[in-house]
Order: structure tokens, then sequence, then C-alpha cells
């Protein structure tokens, strides 16, 4: 710039320059084409279909028989990152794909070289099945979970099977009904259509001898038109561009930007930013209290993405509550803390080939400037604020509903103790069709020690949560449906009034909530109190009903 203007360090998104692409580990090979999917919310509810039980669906061929129809080779394992570029690998595109012979041969053609796309080969096993292996998180050998691929030159008649073999978590929500997305682009074009459930016979289940063991989701499909491009994914996809696209509507905004200030928190291993929002309303800063979310510290989990859409759509709007909130608190938000693992279609891990959400401990700047900036940046904070809420937004693939985790170490007053419970509690009646207070769990593992939570909570932080949002759906109220983008957002949204009803000077609520805890909590135990809640441990107040929590858990 000419002098007088302040050097450029971040292209923070302005409504004036394009956006910065995204930069890319050199070993990736990126399209060209702009991927970007309309949102639509179904009329109707998506209910979970009958789930079929874990046995081998006994059409599946095994692959040997097949024909490898898309392959990207393999980063080489024990590789480690070494440096990203704009538009990943330099030189010309290969060709994964093997080509038509005609307009007569049905084979679809897949690809996933594009942002956060997951699939490493497709082998075809019979004219119409095929026979998927998603790519690893970089720079490592395990964690696959996440897909999103695309696939061309499709036929409407046939019934098509996919299955993908070589995931890795031992149960998954898709053994109790939940279907994966589909997208048709003819459809999003002629009809305005997105997103959409789909699949029968749907089967999650143990694959074939090696060790360590690999599971299998297997689906049948019709897909709704000739010569389509459809895409499937696990989830909604929600991109680091997508972000850019939200943030720089957000920087052309001049309401807006009175009141929310994009700053770069740092950039990534990639170089790629990672974005902090403030939002406050100008007057008054020095006595308000502050309020740090974050979300997408594990890429594959991209509901927590569209929650925190909708907390920032509530939160920055002319609703009087949202003024309020902006009148009462500072926030502090980094609404994508692992842009690189987003970037590139990971499921938990960053490019340091480990997951951020165990590194808060101990993290390196180096490794995981992320999650350092972010602990640095609360730390800043708690010097001269109290932090009244941390909460950091997650995915969870194996139970349905949203519920928190908190911290309760045991040993605290008995007021202390039953106050993590109500900010949960609260959201429950808040959204009491898809939040549910049973699901919640507060005692601290060793194994979470370096989750944002705990580390916040020894920081200083009382009320510091994660907050888990299944792949699936709800079983609330009535419901037995897939969660849409839209019942995402409202949980943003619900955050907000639950934050007015936990700070509401009347404590009137706050009380009442308290008092339902201790019922709750004495009802669990089976037994009278002895000197209140101090003797009690953690462990014996966790619910018997909810399921024993293994080293895998999403959070």
């Amino acid at each position: 710039g000419s002098l007088g203007e302040p050097r450029d360090l971040f292209a923070l998104p302005s409504a004036r320059r394009p956006l910065p692409p995204p930069r890319w580990p050199v070993e990736c090979e990126v399209i060209k084409e702009t991927i970007e999917h309309i949102e639509w919310v179904p009329p109707e509810p998506e209910p979970f279909c009958q789930p079929m039980g874990h046995e081998w669906p006994l059409a599946t061929r095994s692959e040997e028989q097949g024909t490898v129809v898309y392959h990207l080779s393999p980063v080489p394992p024990g590789s480690c990152f070494t440096r990203a570029r704009v538009g990943g690998a330099p030189g010309p595109l290969s060709s994964p794909a093997v080509p038509l012979e005609g307009p007569q041969d049905t084979t679809l053609l897949f690809e996933s070289r594009f942002e956060s796309g997951n699939l490493q080969q497709a082998v075809k096993v019979g004219p119409y099945e095929y026979v998927l292996t998603l790519r690893p998180d970089l720079y490592t050998t395990k964690h696959t979970q996440w897909f999103y691929f695309r696939v061309q030159n499709t036929r409407r008649d046939p019934l098509y099977r996919f299955t993908i073999t070589n995931l890795a978590k031992p149960k998954s929500l898709y053994g109790e009904g939940m279907r994966p997305l589909l997208y048709s682009q003819r459809d999003a074009q002629s009809r305005g259509v997105g997103w959409r459930r789909v699949g029968t016979d749907i089967r999650y289940y143990r694959g074939g001898g090696e060790e360590p063991a690999a599971f299998c989701l297997s689906w049948m499909v019709r897909f709704p038109h000739d010569g389509d491009t459809c895409f499937f994914a696990h989830s909604y996809p929600y991109t680091y561009s997508d972000l850019q696209r939200y943030l720089r509507a957000l920087a052309g905004d001049p309401v807006c930007s009175q009141y929310c200030a994009v700053r770069a928190l740092c950039r990534s291993l990639a170089g790629n930013i990672i974005y902090l929002l403030t939002i406050t309303s100008p007057a008054g800063t020095v006595a308000k209290r502050a309020v740090v979310l974050s979300a997408r510290a594990h890429p594959g989990e991209s509901g927590s993405s569209w929650a925190m859409r909708g907390f920032l759509d509530f939160l920055l709007s002319a609703h009087p509550d949202a003024r309020l909130l902006r009148r009462l608190f500072v926030f502090k938000v980094v609404p994508m803390l692992n842009p690189d693992g987003v970037v590139v279609g990971n499921s938990r891990c960053s490019l340091a080939g480990r997951d951020p959400n165990r590194a808060y401990g101990t993290a390196l700047q180096g490794s995981f400037p992320g999650v350092w900036h972010l602990r640095a940046m609360v730390e800043r904070v708690l010097a001269e604020r109290e932090v009244v809420l941390y909460c950091d937004f997650h995915g969870h693939s194996r139970k349905n509903n949203v519920f928190m985790y908190g911290c309760d170490g045991g040993g605290a007053g008995t007021g202390l103790r039953l106050h993590q419970r109500v900010f949960p509690l609260m959201l429950s009646k808040n959204a009491p069709d898809k939040f549910s207070f049973p699901s919640c769990k507060f005692k601290v593992q060793k194994s979470k020690a370096g989750t944002g939570r705990v580390v916040m909570w020894r920081m200083g932080v009382t009320n510091s949560y994660t907050m888990e949002v299944a792949f699936g759906g709800s079983t609330l109220g009535r419901r037995n449906s897939h969660f849409t983008t839209e019942d995402l957002k409202s949980l943003g949204y619900h955050l907000c009034d639950t934050l007015l009803d936990f700070c509401d000077p009347h404590p009137a609520k706050f009380q009442q909530c308290l008092s339902e805890v201790d019922a709750l909590l004495r009802q669990r135990l089976g037994r009278e109190l002895g000197s209140g809640w101090s003797d009690v441990s953690p462990s014996e107040l966790e619910s018997s009903t909810s399921g024993s929590d293994s080293s895998v858990s999403d959070g």
C-alpha cells in the first residue's frame, strides 16, 4: 500500500477485496471449480429409518473382484506437514478417475479434490455397486469418519449400493437410523432443493479380518436424475470459504461493523487466518463480563459451524435481546479453530496430525497456533474481567440430541457443584425438542485433561462447556427426525436466550433451576446426603442411564 496506509499483514475480509483463497498442503491436488451449495430446509421433518442390524449385507462383493474407478495417491505414511500454497499441489492435475468408454458407459465419475472433500478410492464391484475408502486425516493413519465427495454420470432408474469400508468407530448413529446426505445439482438449480437425507438398507457393521478393526457403512440409493452431478456427505458441509463469505458480508455491513470487529487471532500452520470476532456495543465496556465461544476444533464436526452461524446471525441482528446481550457482555468468538483440517477434509486433526482438543494443556505455539492463541487470549481477558461462559461447539457421532459436557471436579462447596449444571438445564428448557439434560456429563476424566473446557475451567472459568451436537437428530418431544441446518442454527439462538436467563438480575429462574438440579441429583444418588454435596464423588453423580463414556468420545 501507499505510505500512510497500515501494511496489510492479514488480508481480513473486506467487501472491497477478493477473499484470500484457502492455502493447502503441497501434497494435495485441488480442482479449479468452486463448489457451492444452496441452503435449503426440507418442508417436512426427515425421520430416522428403521435400523437394519449389524450384519454384513448379503449383496456386497469384495473389492478384489472389482475395478478401481477412482484413486488418489495417499500421502506417504510417516510424512509431516512441510509447506502450503494457494491451490495445493503445483503443476497439472492427475486424473484419478477412469475415463468413460462412451455414452453407454454407466460408471460413476468420482471427485473429492475440493475444499473439505474426502474420498481416497472407489472400486466398482457391480454394475451399480461401489466399494469406497476414505482418506485418513493427513499425516496420520486414522480418524476416518468424515466423507464428502462428488459423483457424475448418474442414472435415474437403478438402485445403487455404496459401501465405505474403513471407518474408525465401532459405534455410529448410522446403526440407529441415521441416513447420509445427498445433494443434486439439478434439483438445486431447477427446484431450489438442497441437501436431503437419503438411503435405504443402511447398515453399519464390523468389516472383515484385519486388525485394527475397520467398520463399514453401506447404503442403497436412487439418484433423482440421469446425467446429474450429485454429492454425498456425512453432515452438512461448512467450509473455510463459507466462513470467509459470511465474514465478508459482515465487513460490508455498516451497522454490524459498529459492534463487531473481525480480526486475525493468528495464522494456522498452512497460513490460513484463524479469525477472532469481538462483539459488543461500543459503550461501557469496562464493566462488562465476557463470553468466549469457539467451534470446529474437529473439522469433521461441521454441524458445530451451523450452530455457530445461528449464534452469530442472532447476536449480530437488530433483535432487542441481541441488543441487550451486546450491551451486557463482550463476546470473543473463534468460529473456526482448525481451518486447515476443514480445508483438507480431516475428521479430527490439524496438520500437526494430532487432535487439537487434547492440546490445551501442553499446546506449543508452533504446533497448535489456534489453541495456543485462544488460550492466551482467554488469559488476557480473565486478567481484566470475569468470563461468565466458555463454550466449545462439537459434533457427536454415537448419541442423538444435543448435550453438554461440563466440569465438576468434586470437593468444591455445595453451591458451585450444582451451579455448573444450571446453564445446561436452562438450555434444555429453552430447546426441549433438541437438548437432553440427562445426556449431559460433568465428570473431568483424565483423558480429557487437555480439552478446551477442562483447561479453561482450571484457569478460572466456572461455567466451561463442550456443546455436543449429534450428527443424527432429535429423539425428544415427539420428534424422531434428523437435524436440519435450521435446527442446528436454532441452537445458536437458544444459547443466546439461555445466557439472558442465566444472567437475569432477578434470580427466580436461576434459583428454580438450582433446586431442580439438587432434586435430580438426590434422586439419582438414591440416598440421603450427610453434609451436603461436598463428600459425593463426581462419578457417583454421573447418570447410570446415559451409557459409559469411552475414550473415543467425540468431545
